[in-house]
C-alpha cells in the first residue's frame, strides 16, 4: 500500500508561533488525488532529530515531503541534513545560482552573500524547480523511499507542489485512484448525536466518515473514491438522515445563504443587540450577501430601564419589523439583550413573523455566545430562503418559548 508522509521543519512551527497552513492544504490536495498521507511530524531546527526522523519515515513510507529549512540563514538546515542522510557532501550548483543571480540583476539588485548556501546541494540529487524564490527544491532516494524537500515559503510551496511534485507523483504511481471528500456543514447537532443517526448508513467499500467540529458547526465528511456510483446515493441517505440540520452542502454557510437570497433576489437588514455585530461582521465575508445585505444595525445591548418589563419575543419581533420597513427590504433580523441567560431572536416579513427566545446549555465565553445566537440568526434566514421549519432542533440551546405571527395578523 502506498504510504506518504510529510515532516514539518522549524522551530516557530514546532512550537506553534506560527500555523502549518502547508500541511493542510498539502494534505487535502494530497487526498484528492489519491495521495493520502499516512503520517505527519514536525521537526525543530536540529540537524541530527531531522536525520532520525527522514530515516524514521523512510523505513515506512514511499514518498515523504520535508517542507521548510532551505533558505539562506543558520537554522536553515534541510539541505545539510540530506547530505547527511545519504553520506555525502554538499556541492555548488552552478545553474542554480546562476538562476539566482539572474533574477537578482532583473529587479536591479545584488544578490546577498548568504543566498549562495541555497545552491548548496546534496550531491546526486534531482533539482526541483522553483518559479517563485530562491530556494529551489530537490529530491533523493532513501530506503526505496522518495525524500522530497521544498521551501516552507506558502507561495513558493503551493506553485511547486501544484506544478512540480504532484505530477512526478502521479508518473511515478500512475495506478493511483483520485479521491473526493463530500462535505455535509450542520449546526445544532452534537458529534453523539451525528453519529447516532448515521449508523444506519451502509458505506461502499473504500469509504468513510469524518467529523470536524468548529464552533458552532460540525464538518460531516465523506471520504472515498472519485467518480463512485456509491457516492451520491450513500450522501443523499446522510442528508435526509440529518435533516434540517444541515446548513450546506460542500460549502459553508456563508456561501449558500448567499446563492439563496440572489436566486431569490432578496434584500434584508439586520438589528443586533446580544451578539453586539458579530453577525453583520460575519456576513460581510461573503460577496453575494454582501450585495444583499441593505444595512446592519449595531444597538446597545443594555436594557432601557421602560422596557425592562416588556416581553424580550415582542420586542424582537416589533425591532425586526421595524428594521425591515424602515429600509424598506424584503427581510429583517434582530437579536435582543440577553436577559437573565436568554436571548430573543426574531425574523419579518411581508408574509409572517417568527421568533424565538432561547438560552444555551452550558457556560459559554462572550464571544462563543455571540457566535452560536448569529447562526442561529442566520439559520433563520437560511429556513425562510429553503422553505423549511422555521424553528429547528438545536442541541447546544434550550428553546424557551416561540412565536409565530402569519400575515393576517400583521
Amino acid at each position: 500500500m502506498l504510504q506518504v508522509a510529510m515532516i514539518s521543519t522549524g522551530e516557530e512551527v514546532l512550537h506553534g508561533d506560527i500555523v502549518d497552513t502547508n500541511a493542510a492544504w498539502m494534505s487535502q490536495l494530497f487526498y484528492q488525488h489519491g495521495f493520502k498521507l499516512s503520517n505527519r511530524s514536525t521537526v525543530g531546527d536540529n540537524i541530527d532529530a531531522l536525520v532520525a526522523e527522514i530515516h524514521h519515515q523512510t523505513n515506512q513510507a514511499s514518498i515523504v515531503i520535508v517542507n521548510g529549512g532551505l533558505g539562506p540563514t543558520s537554522d536553515d538546515i534541510s539541505s545539510e541534513a540530506a547530505a547527511k542522510v545519504l553520506n555525502t557532501n554538499l556541492v555548488m550548483s552552478q545553474y542554480w545560482l546562476d538562476r539566482m543571480q539572474a533574477r537578482y540583476l532583473e529587479q536591479g539588485k545584488e544578490m546577498p552573500h548568504s543566498n549562495i548556501k541555497q545552491a548548496m546541494l546534496p550531491e546526486g540529487t534531482q533539482l526541483i524547480d522553483n518559479p517563485v524564490g530562491t530556494a529551489c527544491g530537490f529530491f533523493i532516494e532513501i530506503n526505496k523511499s522518495i525524500v522530497i524537500f521544498t521551501p516552507g515559503v506558502p507561495s513558493e510551496f503551493k506553485v511547486m507542489v501544484e506544478h512540480q511534485i504532484l505530477p512526478r507523483m502521479k508518473q511515478w504511481h500512475p495506478m493511483v485512484e483520485a479521491s473526493e471528500c463530500s462535505r455535509l456543514f450542520t449546526f445544532g447537532l452534537s458529534e453523539s448525536g451525528i453519529q447516532d443517526k448515521l449508523q444506519q448508513v451502509r458505506l461502499p467499500h473504500g469509504f468513510e466518515i469524518g467529523y470536524r467540529s468548529a464552533l458552532p458547526f460540525i464538518e460531516v465528511k465523506l471520504f472515498g473514491p472519485k467518480n463512485h456510483d456509491g457516492r451520491f446515493p450513500t450522501l443523499e441517505k446522510m442528508y435526509h438522515l440529518l435533516g434540517d440540520n444541515v446548513v450546506s452542502v460542500d460549502e459553508s454557510m456563508l456561501p449558500n445563504v448567499g446563492a439563496l437570497l440572489n436566486e431569490f433576489s432578496l434584500n434584508f437588514t439586520v438589528a443586533e443587540q446580544a451578539t453586539g455585530g458579530w453577525l453583520t461582521n460575519w456576513l460581510q465575508e461573503d460577496e453575494q450577501i454582501r450585495s444583499h445585505m441593505k444595512q446592519g444595525w449595531i444597538l446597545s445591548s443594555q436594557v432601557d430601564q421602560q422596557m425592562a418589563g416588556q416581553d424580550p419575543l415582542a420586542a424582537a419581533l416589533a425591532l425586526a419589523a421595524a428594521t425591515r420597513e424602515r429600509t424598506q427590504t424584503s427581510i429583517g433580523l434582530s437579536s435582543g439583550p440577553m436577559l437573565e441567560g436568554k436571548v430573543a431572536v426574531a425574523l419579518s416579513t411581508s408574509y409572517g413573523e417568527w421568533g424565538q427566545l432561547v438560552s444555551l446549555k452550558r457556560d459559554y465565553s462572550y464571544n462563543e455566545m455571540r457566535s452560536i445566537i448569529s447562526t442561529l440568526m442566520l439559520d433563520m434566514l437560511r429556513r425562510c430562503l429553503e422553505r423549511k421549519p422555521m424553528f429547528g432542533e438545536y442541541q447546544s440551546l434550550n428553546r424557551e418559548s416561540e412565536i409565530y405571527v402569519p400575515q393576517s395578523a400583521l
